[in-house]
């Protein structure tokens, strides 16, 4: 049943290796939602072990039970929705954000263990699972440029290259080189070879100031944020809305994510992923952090020959040293693990290809996901136009036989979480 119990020698150093990667070109997450989450009044110092715990309990999980290659982890622009959304915008404190998390995913399950997630699953069609790979591509290579210092944001423009002589930017050119090179020569482990070796290269020469130091031995105040969830503000209008915004985010930005991952996947391994992606979003809240979502990082250790659930459980035993190992992570610079994530990225998008240029009805809303995507910053956003315009340019365009009733409840469901917000 499971392809990991069976890989021989060689493709168990390779699955191993690739979740090494996968493990590397996520890293940043443990630094960066705490960072996030911070802003909502949650303690730095107790939020980091909330996502370490989540990420080993997720991609374990997903690893053992889904043999799917997947790093589950808190999702970045989820826990932006849960910091400037529900706690600076809506009014609620941290405390009530992790029920309304709780919540959201109480109707993910709700979702997943139906006939919904099956019927939602089949009835998208393949031009807007093409759209979200692509623009999960164009996020993933805009993500790795800015963590590399390559790009910043414009005094005239939205964006503008970065000078090149700064120290950061030359050592990310230097990087990416290494590793492209590495790469298209077929070397195995050409991710992992360019992060380690430019990770020494950084320090060896002064190249890396720490900015934030933990230890473990903030674990005993952990119960601080461990179960406190507090359901006092269930019946208010915010309390709601940001249950049904967050639920349209976590349901089909999971099912985006993963049909975009796993494009190759049987139906049995999509669903065994989709739900326990669920299960591990509602124990997020118990365990005080935010939501999370397969992390779109994951293809970096999928395109290092990860292909079973052994890539995931090597990750999530990554972030189980990482507890250990949390005084020197941030010594490996952005500009380290910026190329995994760049090529990435760019072997994401050669998906475009499959796209029918030959009819606009088709093509476009698959067009304003990738365009929206990378360019809002936001997964769910740019996914929410792309579907409510689908229908309507296919409605335009005369054929109402290819839109199905569940796609127009999809739509409709994708357009009430513009309106929420815009409401909120």
């Amino acid at each position: 049943m499971f392809q990991w119990k069976k890989l021989k020698k060689e493709d168990r150093k390779r699955e191993i290796l690739a979740g090494t990667t996968s493990f590397f070109a996520i890293s940043y997450i443990i630094m960066v939602n705490t960072v996030i989450l911070a802003e909502a009044g949650m303690p730095k110092e107790l939020t980091i072990f909330g996502t370490i715990f989540i990420s080993i309990i997720g991609s374990i999980l997903i690893g053992l039970v889904a043999d799917a290659p997947i790093v589950l982890t808190t999702g970045m622009g989820v826990n932006s929705f849960f910091t400037y959304t529900l706690v600076l915008s809506l009014g609620l404190t941290w405390q009530q954000a992790l029920a309304v998390s709780f919540c959201s995913g109480v109707v993910y399950l709700l979702v997943a263990f139906t006939k919904l997630s099956k019927l939602f699953a089949e009835v998208v069609p393949e031009t807007l699972k093409t759209g979200i790979t692509v623009g999960i591509g164009f996020f993933l290579v805009l993500i790795g440029l800015e963590k590399g210092h390559l790009i910043l944001r414009g005094e005239h423009t939205f964006l503008q290259l970065a000078p090149l002589d700064n120290t950061l930017t030359l050592l990310t050119l230097f990087s990416l080189i290494l590793t492209v090179t590495l790469f298209i020569k077929g070397i195995q482990g050409s991710f992992f070879i360019g992060i380690v070796a430019v990770t020494l290269i950084a320090n060896i020469f002064g190249m890396v100031t720490p900015t934030e130091h933990f230890s473990l031995s903030g674990l005993g105040n952990y119960s601080q944020i461990f179960l406190r969830l507090d359901f006092s503000s269930f019946f208010s209008k915010s309390f709601l809305l940001g249950v049904f915004a967050l639920s349209m985010i976590l349901i089909f930005e999971s099912m985006g994510l993963l049909k975009g991952l796993m494009p190759e996947a049987d139906e049995n391994k999509y669903l065994r992923a989709y739900r326990i992606t669920g299960f591990i979003t509602l124990l997020s809240s118990i365990l005080g952090t935010s939501p999370t979502v397969a992390a779109a990082e994951s293809a970096t250790g999928i395109e290092e020959g990860g292909k079973t659930g052994l890539t995931a459980i090597t990750s999530g035993i990554g972030f189980f040293f990482a507890l250990v190992a949390l005084p020197f992570l941030s010594y490996i610079p952005d500009s380290a693990l910026a190329p995994a994530i760049i090529i990435t990225g760019f072997l994401m998008i050669q998906q475009i290809k499959t796209l029918h240029f030959d009819d606009f009805s088709d093509y476009f809303p698959a067009m304003l996901m990738i365009v929206l995507i990378p360019f809002t910053m936001n997964i769910s956003d740019g996914m929410a136009f792309g579907f409510v315009a689908y229908p309507l340019t296919k409605w335009v365009a005369g054929k109402k036989a290819e839109l199905p009733f569940p796609m127009w409840l999809i739509s409709g469901l994708f357009l009430i979480y513009l309106i929420v917000n815009i409401l909120i």
